[in-house]
């Protein structure tokens, strides 16, 4: 059994990604000094998310390090992760020369535990990472007070979040610095590219300075102010996410409709436990349809995505836990072994051999298609 016929392709473009492209041709300035498009790019991202503070970036692991370089984080510090995301999370800090801490995850919400952070805080600790797993926003009630109690700010790795609300308040409006990613599968794409929100203007020109190589906004003698790298977005990129911004809203509207369908399907299935939803999380963009088949071995589960790509489905395995990668261990490394850090995350070591996910334009498909694919993976679970 294969579907019936394809899902929505992704990405997704039309006439207003050709008008940008052309748009930012023609006005004789391709980088963003001089030019326009990234400038507007950041004030309508900035907007869209309840923000004043845009910075438009090359890509969203480099979004996650200059967060945490603007905040003071470097060799010394320690950053608590969740151990269950993906790499670019860990290897931000690192690349700075912090230690990532990993720390579990909630098992039916598969976003960073609070309770895990709350005892991870130590003395080094320079910043609490939580991720938004597939679009479900973490609990930023708990993980605010904690950072109001303990004094560590919060990065808010919002890769998958794009457009996201948390009772009503988007990700900018709540109080502390968030990233996102444009790479080619996410949910708004240049190819490449990301953003940081700041929640205040003096962070924000710390941060513009040294995406620009330490490089102040009005410089014409080379007077780096501060340590940086080239971290700016092209013109052309940022001409085709404001058109991708344009159609954000949506396509999330969408995917808000579909999800609960197929969840409830991929809920009937013998062994499928979908990703559960913290209601709290009262706007969710779906970047994600995650679910677990707990018991699967690895290599079944290798087996089972396979075919389900070759049925029409875009099926993965989810993420391994970061501790779980010999990239983890280049460098930073906190002085912990792997058995000692799976002994402490459970539920991120359940993930990384029980996990899928679908490619959030399963979610962009008619009502039908939802159920012809729960009825693939049904078919497929039955028969590997």
């Amino acid at each position: 059994m294969r579907l019936e016929s394809e899902l929505p392709a992704w990405p997704q473009y039309g006439d207003e990604e050709r008008e940008g492209l052309i748009r930012a041709l023609e006005q004789g300035q391709w980088w963003r000094i001089g030019g326009g498009e990234v400038d507007a790019f950041e004030a309508e991202f900035a907007a869209a998310h309840g923000s004043e503070h845009a910075l438009a970036v090359t890509n969203g692991t480099h979004a996650l390090e200059l967060a945490l370089e603007v905040l003071g984080v470097g060799a010394g510090s320690e950053v608590i992760v969740p151990a269950f995301t993906f790499i670019s999370s860990s290897q931000a800090a690192q690349r700075l020369g912090a230690v990532p801490v990993p720390v579990d995850v909630d098992p039916d919400t598969y976003c960073i535990d609070p309770a895990a952070v709350e005892a991870a805080i130590g003395p080094k600790t320079r910043a609490i990472m939580p991720v938004h797993m597939a679009g479900q926003m973490c609990d930023m009630d708990a993980l605010g007070k904690l950072s109001a109690d303990s004094g560590v700010p919060l990065i808010q790795d919002a890769a998958h979040a794009h457009g996201a609300q948390w009772q009503g308040k988007k990700v900018g409006e709540l109080g502390s610095v968030a990233t996102f990613s444009f790479q080619n599968g996410k949910l708004m794409s240049a190819g490449e590219g990301g953003a940081v929100l700041f929640p205040d203007a003096e962070s924000a020109e710390k941060g513009f300075v040294r995406h620009s190589c330490g490089r102040p906004r009005t410089d014409r003698g080379y007077f780096h102010r501060t340590s940086g790298s080239n971290f700016r977005l092209n013109e052309f990129s940022a001409s085709v996410l404001r058109a991708q911004l344009a159609r954000l809203d949506d396509q999330i509207t969408l995917r808000e409709q579909r999800w609960p369908v197929l969840s409830r399907q991929l809920a009937r299935i013998p062994g499928v436990v979908p990703q559960a939803r913290d209601d709290r999380g009262n706007r969710n963009p779906h970047y994600m349809a995650m679910f677990r088949v707990p018991g699967i071995t690895e290599e079944r589960r290798a087996k089972v995505v396979d075919v389900l790509v070759e049925r029409g489905v875009p099926a993965f395995v989810a993420f391994r836990a970061v501790y779980r990668t010999a990239a983890f261990w280049e460098v930073a490394a906190p002085d912990l072994t792997v058995d000692e850090l799976a002994r402490r995350c459970p539920h991120s070591e359940a993930l990384t051999r029980d996990g899928f996910w679908l490619h959030h334009r399963v979610l962009l498909g008619s009502e039908e298609q939802m159920h012809e694919v729960a009825a693939v993976i049904a078919d497929v679970l039955a028969g590997a």
